[in-house]
């Protein structure tokens, strides 16, 4: 394993298929499967339901991720998975990660579905983990997080990847926690108005975050009772002096640094007052991973066949 490899896998990662609800990733993979195909099965016809198995090769170097999904897909057609490499792992390609194993009308029904989610999610978290481990590496406290800039009808996919790159997925959608955005303050007339008033519904079970764009409005939004402040395309000078300020009068108020970030300037904003710096490209600027899947002829064990040869076949 190369040192750049051991950085990347410098994290811990539990289990986190724990986190899904095997109901709603039933439910998901049904609704891939009859997206992709609607009636006809044509190409099924050609190859019928002899057994075979098929080697999913990772062919791109990253963070793998997004098993649970890939698994789902093919348990609706029944199907079988073997996994070589647990979820999480930094992999340099080419590599063989799993064997699935059915009847090859199946396995193809099921092959470019559960190759999108695999490869998408692992683009994710493999941005993610990076990110993580530039603050790790600075030694910062606080946490890095994406936002609800998301894929409609995709969103679990892209938030359970941001937690197996390392990363928080910040509020779910809009019921999880109260976020104040300009439109919002402006409708409601002001900062204050605003807090009071979504107080009155969300109780003392949901945190509120309001959007800020100067310290005047983050000091009314603080006073006002906001759990999360988020300091709004602030640069990063701006956000030093601004978070000194905010802290030193609200220390159990948290700030949230957001708008404009990348992945070059991260290290800039990750400042001992702040406690969040959320990125949009973590769901939006991410490179995909190449993965394919290769079925294999007359029975032979793909694990004891070289990789090279499978991805030369013609």
């Amino acid at each position: 394993m190369s040192d750049g490899t051991e950085i990347l896998n410098r994290i811990y990662n539990p289990n986190l298929a724990h986190v899904l609800h095997p109901v709603t990733l039933q439910h998901m993979a049904r609704e891939w499967l009859k997206e992709d195909t609607p009636n006809f099965d044509y190409g099924g016809f050609v190859v019928g339901e002899k057994e075979e198995t098929a080697l999913l090769l990772m062919k791109g170097e990253g963070v793998l991720a997004g098993v649970p999904f890939f698994n789902s897909v093919f348990k609706e057609l029944e199907c079988t998975v073997t996994w070589n490499e647990e979820e999480g792992n930094f992999i340099e390609p080419i590599k063989c990660v799993a064997t699935v194993f059915g009847k090859v009308r199946q396995l193809l029904l099921g092959e470019r579905v559960a190759l999108n989610c695999l490869s998408r999610a692992s683009g994710i978290a493999t941005l993610a983990r990076r990110l993580h481990n530039v603050a790790d590496n600075a030694g910062w406290k606080g946490q890095i997080a994406g936002t609800r800039k998301t894929t409609p009808g995709f969103r679990l996919v892209e938030k359970y990847a941001l937690l197996v790159g390392g990363v928080s997925t910040h509020r779910y959608d809009l019921s999880s926690m109260i976020m104040l955005k300009d439109n919002h303050i402006w409708t409601a007339g002001s900062i204050s108005k605003a807090v009071k008033d979504v107080k009155t519904i969300g109780g003392f079970s949901t945190k509120v975050e309001v959007e800020c764009r100067s310290v005047e409005d983050a000091e009314e939004a603080a006073r006002a009772g906001s759990d999360v402040v988020m300091l709004d395309n602030f640069k990063p000078e701006a956000l030093k002096k601004a978070a000194a300020v905010l802290k030193s009068k609200f220390e159990n108020t948290l700030i949230e640094a957001s708008g404009g970030v990348t992945e070059e300037t991260l290290s800039q904003y990750l400042l001992p007052e702040v406690d969040v710096v959320s990125l949009s490209r973590l769901t939006q600027g991410y490179d995909t991973v190449d993965f394919s899947l290769k079925i294999q002829k007359d029975g032979i064990d793909p694990t004891n066949k070289p990789v090279e040869q499978i991805l030369n076949k013609k």
